[in-house]
């Protein structure tokens, strides 16, 4: 599995899950600009719902389903407006981690884990996904069910789907959850964040189609009230995405004092001959292929992340927050934390300035991806490509004030990346 590689927009965005995904998807009048327009609507938001029927019908909601609950809807104002900052992509990953994987959390998930030890064994068995990691991935998504939100979540996607009606994915969630209900989900159990996320696993209406399952029984299943449910959900998910088990999702590594970067991807093979060892007791995998990952530049802890990493974005794209599942994983598997301490005083680009440092390596002919001021690992890739091709050390991959200047420095003309 590439780095980088394409998430299918309908089973994988977060983009599919949960709240920070969706704000991307919002415009950005204001609510009372909105609420003339709705009100100079023909019809208003009832005929708009009823417009959706067709759409509704295709996917065999039927019509007493579909009248029941249209009728029973009303515009929800607090709808939000537009869009706002993720924190997963505008703070420095260091304070996200911060934040993110506590000793509260790592307490808590612990004593979830002895709780649900049998289940968890028997989830881990079915879907092949480590019990840290799907504990890791409830407590990340809503502190193990304790801010799961309460909101009407029909009621909302109706609104943000009549709001913005040039944005489907909205009509799509409100669809699919018309069809939840078909399938024996009672109505009062649609409770969730304003954008739609529900339950445990914080998953929107055509994630609960498509992955939630029963631990063990039949009906529809319980991702609300039910962890078992809950954990085999995220299992399912997490297997369907494509984990594989046995793998590690990577590690903190060592790297050797001589290392060159003139590679951040090789076989965990060729990087344990190179000097690269593990920080902590864990060995390198004896095969697979391993990115590296230097998220504060070669000063800050060093990563080698395997296939499965990517797994874990396909939960919510960016590295923040997959990272911090990972190493929240890690420490409820009994592991004591990272080895190499973060350069707290760096400075962090901007997203503007983000975004110029792709344009210009654009136009050099480094980066062939998405202009959008977030750097993944295909501008990290082109960073390492303009690294090298200047003569800069280290070739580590990292956007960081002085690669900005080097490249303000090096305008516009294309080069050919190594």
């Amino acid at each position: 599995m590439r780095p980088g590689r394409a998430l299918d927009l309908i089973s994988r965005r977060r983009f599919l899950f949960g709240v920070g995904g969706m704000l991307a998807f919002l415009g950005t009048d204001s609510p009372g600009v909105f609420a003339q327009k709705a009100a100079e609507a023909p019809g208003g938001f009832s005929a708009f719902l009823q417009s959706l029927w067709p759409l509704a019908q295709a996917q065999g909601v039927h019509r007493e389903t579909f009248d029941r609950v249209v009728e029973s809807l009303s515009y929800d104002q607090s709808t939000p407006s537009g869009a706002s900052a993720q924190p997963e992509f505008d703070r420095p990953l260091h304070a996200y981690l911060d934040a993110a994987v506590t000793p509260q959390r790592i307490a808590q998930g612990r004593a979830q884990a002895a709780r649900w030890q049998v289940e968890l064994a028997a989830i881990e068995s079915r879907y092949g996904v480590p019990a840290p990691v799907l504990l890791a991935a409830w407590g990340m998504e809503t502190d193990f069910g304790r801010s799961a939100g309460g909101k009407d979540i029909v009621r909302s996607l109706a609104s943000l789907a009549f709001r913005r009606d040039d944005r489907s994915l909205f009509a799509d969630e409100f669809v699919a959850a018309l069809v939840m209900l078909e399938r024996g989900v009672p109505r009062e159990a649609l409770k969730g964040s304003w954008a739609g996320a529900m339950g445990n696993p914080q998953f929107l209406p055509s994630a609960y189609l498509k992955y939630a399952v029963r631990f063990e029984g039949s009906g529809a299943p319980d991702i609300w009230t039910s962890v078992p449910d809950s954990l085999a959900s995220i299992g399912h998910f997490l297997r369907e995405s494509g984990w594989q088990p046995g793998l590690p999702w990577g590690m903190e590594v060592i790297l050797p004092a001589d290392y060159d970067f003139a590679s951040l991807h090789m076989a965990f093979p060729a990087w344990a001959a190179l000097g690269a060892r593990p920080a902590g007791q864990q060995a390198l995998p004896a095969k697979g292929d391993a990115a590296l990952f230097l998220p504060s530049g070669a000063g800050g802890p060093a990563f080698l992340l395997s296939d499965n990493y990517w797994v874990l974005k396909a939960y919510n794209n960016s590295d923040s927050y997959a990272l911090s599942l990972a190493l929240l994983a890690d420490r409820l598997a009994g592991g004591s934390g990272l080895r190499a301490a973060w350069p707290r005083q760096e400075k962090m680009l901007s997203r503007t300035e983000k975004t110029e440092v792709q344009q210009l390596l654009t136009a050099q002919g480094f980066y062939h991806g998405t202009i959008d001021g977030k750097f993944g690992p295909a501008s990290r890739d082109a960073i390492h490509d303009f690294q090298r091709a200047a003569g800069l050390t280290p070739a580590d991959g990292y956007g960081s004030a002085q690669i900005l200047q080097a490249l303000r420095g090096a305008g516009t003309t294309p080069h050919k990346a190594r």
